[in-house]
């Protein structure tokens, strides 16, 4: 019964903020590398930030370094995507993944992934 569900998404004015929550179950967080990935319509799923398990590195892509933080609270089995300074071109769906312990930010090494959660910042 493993499950990843986000949260937290919305639609947010052009340079404000957005807290993102995925809540796993069914297995223990700190055991899997934790992805967070977005697509936006017509575009390719792209990596955004990861954290590998155990205490691993972290990694961010190019286009969010200095906005974004990833985080996690293993007592709540909960990882967070904490964006500020949201642009337009930050609308997308966010989703969490997990998979195997190197943080990567391409999709192939994750197994398991959330529905989603809809950002939209207007302009």
């Amino acid at each position: 019964q493993l499950q990843l569900v986000e949260s937290g998404g919305g639609l947010v004015q052009y340079g404000g903020s957005l807290r993102l929550s995925c809540v796993a179950s069914g297995f223990a967080l700190d055991s899997y590398a934790i992805g967070w990935f977005r697509q936006a319509p017509g575009k390719e799923r792209e990596g955004v930030s990861c954290f590998s398990a155990r205490g691993g590195p972290t990694n961010y892509a190019d286009s969010v370094k200095g906005r974004f933080t990833i985080s996690r609270d293993n007592a709540k089995n909960t990882v967070y995507l904490q964006m500020n300074s949201l642009k337009p071109e930050d609308t997308a769906v966010y989703y969490c993944a997990a998979g195997f312990g190197l943080c990567v930010l391409w999709a192939a090494p994750y197994d398991s992934w959330g529905q989603g959660t809809q950002v939209t910042v207007s302009s």
